[in-house]
This record gives structure tokens, sequence and C-alpha cells, in this order.
């Protein structure tokens, strides 16, 4: 089993090739930089000959397909989602031509029409309010159409909320986790509006078994409990001793934000298996000891 693997060097990414290599994979990864133990191919996925070179050159009988734009408070509408629908699908088609048997993307909960509290595979409507989360529906519609004309097996993991080392700075936890713990005041929403988080490590485990099984169409990749980000706010706060410093209300909730996002993971917990290791609290240890061990340091280096 030779897997490639997509975004290698981005948050879900790092902990995927351990995941990986825990279930006997060999593991080549598409990365920025040398990663312990891993086969890096440092390829630029948006060029057409040195994609199809790299899956070429690997013949990899497995693919997670990772990699995308996802620059904090910019992806929602950059016209670089239109680079990557094509380059992934390009991708996806060169895997199979090269006997690739099982395919695995990275969706979002962002396909998902907002309104409802607890979004089902099959279910739930997707009607994507963002450009991201078109061109992400867009991609799994073309993709599950094709894998299905040609008989490559294809999952579709559609990742909810995460959290946990190694996040780049301009998202919640590490923006928050960062000046909690330089002593400085962190103004958020009023933090009512609930969410499904789900540490990072979970997140990478189960598209890691998603990928080693047999299981076809779109999964929720989640905790399947949604809690108000107050709630995780005030995790973090506690623990680093200053409460103090959380600015509740301080910026405005956009009005497009629903009121709750949860994933409904039937199909995660009872098709393919798996099962999170970490409750919010002890993810958020967890997080927690991470950036404690980066202060003083570069903490995505």
């Amino acid at each position: 089993m030779r897997v490639l693997v997509t975004g290698a060097s981005g948050f879900v990414g790092r902990h995927a090739l351990a995941a990986l290599a825990a279930r006997g994979f060999e593991v080549h990864a598409v990365a920025r930089k040398p990663l312990p133990g891993i086969k890096i191919h440092a390829v630029d996925l948006l060029h057409e000959g040195a994609r199809r070179a790299l899956v070429a050159a690997v013949a990899p009988s497995h693919l997670l397909h990772l990699a995308w734009d996802a620059e904090p408070g910019k992806y929602w509408t950059s016209a670089k989602n239109l680079d990557w629908v094509a380059a992934s699908l390009d991708l996806a088609r060169s895997f199979f031509e090269v006997g690739g048997r099982r395919l695995v993307v990275s969706g979002t909960c962002a396909e998902y029409e907002w309104g409802t509290d607890r979004f089902e595979e099959g279910t739930t409507p997707c009607r994507p309010a963002t450009l991201y989360g078109a061109a992400k529906d867009g991609t799994h519609r073309i993709l599950d159409a094709y894998a299905k004309s040609v008989g490559l097996s294809f999952a579709w993991g559609r990742l909810f909320y995460l959290y946990g080392p190694g996040e780049r700075p301009g998202r919640l936890v590490s923006d928050a986790a960062r000046a909690l713990l330089a002593g400085e005041a962190f103004p958020t929403s009023p933090g009512h509006q609930a969410r499904d988080f789900l540490h990072v490590v979970d997140a990478a485990g189960a598209l890691a078994a998603l990928l080693d099984g047999a299981v076809t169409g779109a999964v929720n990749i989640g905790s399947g409990t949604a809690v108000p980000v107050r709630t995780l706010l005030d995790g973090l706060a506690d623990r680093t001793g200053r409460p103090d410093l959380l600015c509740y209300g301080a910026k405005a909730l956009g009005p497009s934000e629903p009121a709750v996002i949860a994933a409904a993971i039937t199909r995660l917990r009872d098709e393919v298996g798996f099962r999170p290791r970490f409750t919010l609290e002890t993810g958020l240890d967890d997080t927690l000891a991470w950036w404690h061990a980066q202060q003083g340091s570069n903490p995505l280096s």
C-alpha cells in the first residue's frame, strides 16, 4: 500500500502522515520542507506537468488529497479555489490512469446549506453560501461521478471545525492561545454560536481510517457534538489563568453565521469504525501544552 499525501505540511496533513504510517502505508508526501522519515516531493500541484510527473513517478495505490488554498480570512472568496478545482480533478484522473485504487479527498462542512442544527450526509442539502464551499461541493460531485464511471473507490471526508497543535495564525484557537499566553486581551464575538470542534489528530486519524477502508461517498469528520464557542474559549482561559483577557462582544458575529453547526457522525462511527481519542477537555490540554512548548520559538517551524 503506497499512499501519496498532498498538503502534507498543512495543519491536517502533518498529522495524517503518522496515522497512515501506523497503518502500514508506504508514505509519500507533497510538502514544502523535509519531514522526518517521510519521502518528500516538493512539487507545485497547480503545475500540470509537474503534477502528472509526480503521480507517474510515485504510482500510488492510494491517494489522500488534502491540498487546497486555506489562507485565513481569504480562502472563502479567493479565485484560487478555481485553480484547485481544476488541479484536483486532473490529479484524480492521473491517479486512476497509473493504476490508483483508493481515493479520499478532504471536503468541508461549508458545502452544506446553513440553517439546520445537525448536518447529515445525503439528507442535509448541499447549498454552499461561499465560493470555497461551492468549489469543494462541485469537486465532490464531479469526482463522485467520475469514480463511479471508471470503478475507482472514492470517499469524501467533510471536515468540521478543527483545532490543535500546529494551527496557523488567523484561526480562532491559535489566535486565542497566543494572546492568552502572552497576557494580551483577546477581542471576540459574544461566543454563543455552537460549533462542532474536533482535535486535528483525531481528524487526521479519521481520514487515515477512511482511506484504509472501503466506505464510499461523503463522510462527516467531526465530534458529533456542538459546543458554544464561549465554552471552548473559557476552557483556554481557565487553563492559562487569564479569563479576564477574553473580551466577549468586542467583535460582532456576522449576520450569515448560523447558530449551530454540528456533524452527524453515524457513518464515521458505524461504517468507518472510528472513535476520537480526545475529548474537548483533553484536546485543550494537549493544545495548550504544545503552545507552551513553542513559547520563544517559531510555533510553525
